[in-house]
């Protein structure tokens, strides 16, 4: 099982510089971004071998998260800190503070 504490500290620390004035929440357990005019933007969900980025608002990106079909939420899992660090991802996050998230 990865120690995915490294993981979730990047994401974390890549959202809350990518995106100004954003808002952040606690719920099972879980932490929730967003920003007041657009609702939450993304979800991070740690579980045993991955790290599940939820992005609420991500079926209207440009290019889409691989993962998820209902509704507008798209996510990706990661599993390595090269992962969490990567292009796609951050772009993702850049894109999340652009689209309509979950009210």
């Amino acid at each position: 099982m990865p120690d995915l504490q490294p993981i979730v500290a990047s994401l974390d620390e890549q959202i809350r510089e990518r995106i100004p004035e954003l808002q952040f929440a606690v719920k099972w357990k879980r932490p929730f971004y967003g920003l007041p005019d657009l609702g939450w933007i993304i979800e991070m969900a740690a579980y045993d071998v991955s790290v599940n980025v939820v992005f609420f608002g991500g079926a209207d990106f440009d290019s889409q998260p691989p993962l998820g079909d209902t509704d507008r939420s798209r996510y990706v899992k990661v599993r390595t800190l090269e992962e969490a660090r990567g292009s796609e991802i951050a772009g993702w996050i850049e894109q999340a503070a652009r689209v309509q998230g979950w009210k």
